[in-house]
């Protein structure tokens, strides 16, 4: 089945489109003017802010005039990840789409549903003619995934609107009111190389489901850097080890589904038979019934490259050891919420230049500097750098707001079931679109998507359909001003 023949068509047509474009994170030139494009050829007043945003202007439809005004808000990159058999160019290829049963998924790489499906939602209100609405203004941010640079750059006074739906989320019987703030802990340093003295080993950890380093965080799923580590440490236990390089992992958002690593190991084939009998067997026991299709490779190797010595490995090895991954403490007033995590995201090593990077989430301040706080402190006692960056806060929930209460009676009434309120591990873009406007109502929702981050993304059909129902009566029953 094609995918403009799945309802509603209006929206699979439009995430089509939206799709055939590259959006890649800091890199939205195209989407941009694709965007702009599309507001303009509806006649609908248009404009790009200082610094990438594109916002859309639509007039109540006949008879709504007199209710609160509404932003429709999504973003419009997204994470880019592949599996490493596939050869794909995110910056010059649109995605592949296909349908698996009542899902749609890419072949091979991440879907861009997230948040694709809530800009094609939006793109679709505003080229309707019989969907009744109050005043409308479309909010398209950027780079929503590596830094929230285009919520963060919107100035006050851009938007008028009362009420701020945000599209983002991945459960389409919940509605947020609140989400993590972040921040970005990059850990580095520099050391000298030298000709390696044992034989090559290569070590491979390949097969992780990985996912949503906020959403996924609190499932127990395996993180290829932190299983890295541990099959370094008992190279470090039992022999000389210096590391000559590690690729794991990708992006801070993504937990890391992937990595490989090259190092000098003295009496190579007994650790390697020690290990694979050993540790291997058992870290693939342990993650057996979460992570079956865990693959760990360790095997003799060839590299022209230098290593680090073997003081210095040691650093990294305990270091590596030493970090945080997972969560850090769930919430004592919200049941069953992540109040803090950290994710070990991205490991690199090549040619003495080693980094770090880390994403630690929370609700709490306080608790998310502590949690950046902790690796410093470790990357300081093993004499790295360590930089903070990107800092964006949370959202503070509002349960008994207006339109909290509404979106809870249209989807009890409609649904025949009580939605779930909650709050989300999730940065969402609402807490930094509220610190410049601090009277705007906001809510978040979205349809059901598994694997955000990954390329095993996938979005649920049946749940599209529910959740443009759910968004047309929402529209249609804003309150008066």
């Amino acid at each position: 089945m094609e995918l403009s023949n799945i309802e509603p068509q209006i929206i699979w047509k439009n995430f089509s489109k939206l799709n055939a474009v590259p959006r890649p994170s800091k890199k939205e030139e195209k989407v941009i003017a694709f965007i702009k494009e599309f507001g303009e050829n509806l006649g609908l007043e248009t404009k790009v802010d200082e610094v990438g945003n594109v916002i859309i202007k639509k007039p109540a439809t006949a008879g709504m005039e007199n209710r609160k005004s509404v932003v429709l808000q999504s973003h419009l990159d997204m994470v880019c990840q592949k599996n490493n058999d596939v050869n794909f160019d995110f910056e010059t290829e649109g995605i592949k789409m296909e349908i698996d049963g009542d899902w749609v998924k890419a072949k091979g790489t991440t879907l861009g549903a997230d948040n694709g499906l809530g800009v094609a939602t939006i793109m679709s209100i505003l080229e309707s003619s019989d969907i009744p609405h109050p005043d409308l203004e479309a909010l398209f941010t950027i780079d929503e995934e590596t830094g929230m640079t285009g919520a963060l750059g919107l100035k006050p006074g851009q938007l008028t609107g009362q009420i701020l739906l945000n599209l983002d989320t991945e459960e389409d019987d919940e509605i947020d009111i609140g989400c993590a703030g972040g921040i970005d802990v990059t850990i580095s340093q520099s050391y000298e190389t030298e000709a390696a003295n044992g034989q090559i080993v290569r070590f491979e950890v390949k097969g992780l489901q990985g996912g949503h380093s906020g959403m996924d965080i609190h499932k127990g799923f395996g993180n290829a850097n932190i299983i890295l580590g541990r099959l370094f440490y008992k190279a470090l236990e039992k022999e000389n080890i210096q590391l000559i390089s590690i690729d794991g992992g990708g992006l801070r958002n993504a937990i890391p589904r992937e990595g490989v690593a090259i190092a000098s190991v003295r009496n190579a084939q007994e650790f390697i038979e020690e290990l694979t009998n050993g540790l291997k067997k058992e870290i693939l026991e342990e993650f057996a019934t979460v992570e079956p299709n865990l693959q760990i490779n360790i095997e003799n190797a060839t590299s022209s490259e230098k290593a680090i010595s073997e003081a210095d490995s040691k650093k990294i090895i305990l270091t590596l050891k030493s970090l945080h991954n997972g969560v850090y403490r769930m919430s004592p007033d919200v049941k069953d919420l992540v109040e803090s995590s950290n994710n070990v995201a991205r490991v690199e090593l090549r040619e003495g230049e080693l980094k770090i990077l880390n994403l630690s989430r929370s609700s709490v301040e306080s608790s998310k500097d502590s949690v950046a706080e902790q690796l410093k402190s470790v990357a300081e006692l093993a004499g790295m750098n360590t930089v903070f960056s990107g800092s964006y806060p949370g959202w503070k929930p509002k349960p008994g707001s207006e339109i909290v209460q509404l979106m809870e009676k249209i989807y009890t009434e409609k649904f025949n079931e009580k939605p779930h309120v909650v709050a989300c591990h999730a940065g969402l873009e609402c807490g930094i679109i509220g610190a410049n406007y601090p009277e705007m109502e906001m809510v978040s929702f979205g349809p059901t998507i598994r694997g955000a981050h990954s390329p095993d993304e996938k979005a649920n059909i049946p749940s599209a359909q529910k959740f443009w129902a759910f968004t047309k009566d929402i529209l249609a029953n804003i309150p008066q001003k």
